[in-house]
C-alpha cells in the first residue's frame, strides 16, 4: 500500500530524502520544507520518482 518516493529540492533539483507515502490517502504530490545540505538552507522539497 505504501510506496517509496524521493523528495527533491526545488532550487538545486537534487534528490535528498527518500520517504514513503500512502497512495490512496494522498494521490497528489508531497511537498515539505526541509533542509537541503547542498544549498545550505531550508527549501521546499517536492516528490519525484
Amino acid at each position: 500500500m505504501r510506496d517509496i518516493v524521493t523528495l527533491a529540492c526545488t532550487e538545486c533539483k537534487r534528490r535528498n530524502y527518500p520517504t514513503t507515502k500512502n497512495k490512496k490517502k494522498t494521490p497528489g504530490k508531497l511537498e515539505f520544507k526541509k533542509f537541503c545540505r547542498f544549498c545550505g538552507k531550508h527549501t521546499p522539497h517536492k516528490e519525484t520518482k
